[in-house]
């Protein structure tokens, strides 16, 4: 089976007799294994699992506990990610389990899957039958192992530091591990299982606390808050408050000290490149290139100028010979003399020819005015281009009345639009004379002209508002600003609460018996009434909102510290954020509260939706379940609180936990705290230490017992500690 690992295999497993046994601290966080009587595990990894494929060869490969994350991206690891054979501490999945020790075995330096040495392996507190079955099972009959010993990690540590002076024979363990936390009394140096107990609450449940904490805080940066960086933050950072509710009001507050007790993490960050000025050359050689190009453009476009002034020049030569050559041409032989040239009739021509003059003097740049003369002089009332109007329809054949429907739709639609054309040429000249005046009074008083905009502008400003604002809430407030709740009747204008109330008018004198509505000439005088002719409340407006703008760019140009008022009715008027650049500040991580509110669920573990007791509580729980109880046992057992496990490692731990104590205790009570001297690895070596001794067959059961005896033997088995 293929492995992928950074750890080395040792070479001296054949060195070591099969009378040695092998020790194995099976924890839900760590495996560790190595020889019994050394002082350190040979190997030490996660203790997951994960089986992804290679997106090469499609081979499925075994990665077991740690591992070089860069070789992840040859795998595909979206159907397999990590696994534990762990649930709260107590291992059920098997299948898992087998490919732990079957790495373990092999970076020990075992050869194949026979396994010629004892195996000393450790187990939760009062682990289920089950379980504990499962594992013989396998190690029997999968490995070979000749015999198996089953040891509390708790108690190994505890034992261990008592050989070293660190705990009494008489005491309580306390283990906060990675998934659950366990309390063991001692009692003459062996534990007491009756009166232990258990919380489902670890490392695990405080790394995974934090990690939320933190992509709450940053979702920007929620990707770089991975397992194991956020495992790592808080085993660096985090620390037990000796009082929460103080520690937290500190932070409150915003003192001195909390800003001392303040981390930081700085992600990785590259400042964007700084672009410096151009330079003078620079700037001149840009000049002098984009002059060049609108040099070549220009050119360009006045060749194509020149070249569609000489086909309009010579196209209107072509229509003037053309007109020349009809002069000469009776009137029944016009059609059959033009059939070649594609024209109709001699209206048609003289059609063609203005507007290929108009185009002509477009072309060439001359002014709007000398085309509308040029047009008028043409064509003054349209009688040439239109002859079939001034004849009656009974005169014309079917046909003739077409062209002559044709040719009144054509006239109409002329003379519109010369009316358009006529009114923007008169509109323009008023405009032109407003601002020559405006510009006369400017110079001579400037302050006085530009006091008079601005109060005409706050004028039109208002008056504007104030219409918006009647048209959203009809002018209703309702006793406050806001107008998101009025009704629809709230929302009219005064002409449409007449003409509504009109209608509920009629609709009520003719609902109370026959409706006889339109019999009496006077009721048809009802929709004069409501006629939308009469509500001229919606021209103004406009009036004012042209007349708003006008002043606006007005003021614009004539001050440069005038800002114009947003529309605020108008949501879609606001001016969008503009985004800055992130900076190096936008890339760090500041842990505050987090260092102590995160390992504070050790105490209070109802923080995350589990209503059981925390450490302090289960001390008071677990002496109180003990069989034998008195005032001198209790007292001897808190004068030797030993803490273990991973979890313990936290500053503030002992404190916190002896004040916890204390208030559940009797006043003057014993109360000492003493920590392991390594609360990671002490568990192994007292399992170690343990193993190496003359006595500890004594303590296995053998594999021919299990073939005899079956189950039973691992549910009689029972470890015993005191020859340690």
């Amino acid at each position: 089976m293929p492995f992928i690992s950074q750890i080395q295999r040792h070479s001296d497993y054949r060195l070591f007799p099969s009378s040695t046994p092998i020790v194995i601290d099976n924890g839900a966080s760590y495996f560790r294994i190595g020889w019994a009587g050394e002082t350190e595990p040979r190997v030490i990894f996660r203790n997951i699992v994960q089986r992804p494929r290679h997106k090469a060869t499609g081979e499925t490969v075994t990665i077991v506990g740690d591992h070089d994350p860069t070789l992840l991206k040859y795998f595909d690891c979206t159907r397999s990610g990590p696994r534990s054979a762990f649930d709260s501490n107590v291992v059920f999945q098997f299948e898992i389990m087998e490919y732990i020790l079957d790495f373990g075995f092999d970076r020990l330096g075992a050869n194949g899957s026979q396994i010629d040495h004892s195996i000393l392996i450790t187990e939760c507190v009062c682990n289920p039958f089950q379980s504990r079955s499962k594992m013989a099972e396998l190690l029997f009959e999968t490995y070979g192992v000749p015999s198996i010993a089953y040891g509390v990690d708790a108690a190994f540590s505890y034992k261990y530091n008592q050989q070293h002076g660190v705990c009494d024979k008489d005491g309580l363990a306390i283990c906060p591990g990675f998934t659950t936390t366990h309390v063991i009394p001692f009692i003459d140096g062996e534990p007491m299982y009756q009166g232990s107990c258990r919380t489902n609450i670890g490392g695990y449940h405080i790394t995974d606390y934090m990690k939320q904490l933190l992509s709450l805080k940053y979702p920007h940066h929620m990707a770089r808050f991975s397992w194991e960086k956020v495992e790592d933050l808080k085993m660096e950072h985090c620390y037990i408050a000796p009082d929460y509710v103080s520690e937290a009001r500190l932070f409150q507050k915003g003192t001195k000290e909390a800003e001392d007790k303040t981390r930081l993490w700085q992600l990785p960050w590259v400042p964007p490149p700084t672009e410096e000025p151009p330079s003078e050359e620079e700037i001149a050689r840009k000049a002098a290139i984009k002059e060049k190009q609108g040099q070549r453009l220009r050119e360009m476009a006045e060749a194509k100028r020149s070249s569609r002034i000489n086909e309009l020049e010579n196209e209107s030569h072509g229509l003037e010979f053309l007109l020349q050559q009809l002069e000469q041409v009776e009137e029944h032989d016009i059609p059959s003399f033009l059939s070649a040239t594609g024209y109709v009739s001699k209206q048609e021509v003289e059609s063609a020819l203005l507007k290929v003059r108009q185009s002509l003097l477009k072309a060439k740049g001359e002014p709007k005015a000398e085309q509308a003369e040029l047009e008028e002089k043409t064509d003054p009332a349209g009688g040439e281009r239109f002859p079939l109007l001034n004849i009656p329809d009974n005169m014309l054949t079917p046909e003739q009345v077409k062209e002559k429907k044709r040719q009144l739709f054509l006239k109409t639609t002329s003379e519109g639009r010369q009316r358009a054309k006529q009114k923007r040429y008169e509109e323009e000249l008023e405009r032109e004379r407003r601002n020559q005046q405006d510009e006369q009074k400017r110079l001579e008083n400037p302050e006085l002209y530009l006091e008079q905009l601005h109060a005409k502008y706050k004028d039109l400003s208002e008056k504007v508002e104030q219409r918006k604002r009647l048209k959203t809430n009809g002018g209703h407030t309702n006793g406050n600003s806001f107008s998101g709740s009025v009704g629809r009747g709230e929302r009219l204008n005064a002409a449409q609460r007449e003409r509504m109330r009109l209608l509920t008018t009629a609709a009520f004198d003719r609902g109370k018996g026959e409706d006889t509505f339109g019999a009496r000439d006077e009721d048809w005088q009802l929709y004069k009434l409501m006629s939308k002719d009469n509500d001229d409340d919606d021209e103004a407006p406009d009036e004012h909102e042209a007349e708003l703008a006008r002043l606006t760019s007005r003021l614009q140009e004539v001050d440069p510290t005038f800002v114009p008022k947003t529309d605020t009715t108008n949501p879609q008027s606001v001016e969008a954020p503009r985004f800055r650049p992130l900076t190096q500040e936008d890339f760090q991580i500041f842990f505050g509260v987090e260092r102590f509110r995160c390992p504070e669920i050790l105490f209070n573990p109802n923080w995350i939706g589990i209503d059981q007791a925390g450490l302090d509580e289960m001390a008071g729980v677990s002496i109180r379940r003990l069989p034998t109880k008195g005032q001198e046992l209790e007292e001897r057992l808190t004068s030797s609180v030993f803490l273990t496990g991973g979890s313990s490692l936290f500053p503030g731990m002992s404190e916190r936990l002896e004040a916890g104590i204390r208030m559940i205790r009797p006043c003057g009570s014993p109360i000492r705290i003493v920590k392991a001297l390594d609360p990671i690895l002490d568990a192994w070596r007292g399992a170690s230490a343990y193993a190496a001794a003359s006595h500890f067959p004594t303590q296995t059961f053998t594999k021919e017992d299990y073939y005899e005896k079956g189950e039973d033997c691992v549910r009689r088995y029972q470890f015993r500690y005191y020859t340690l």
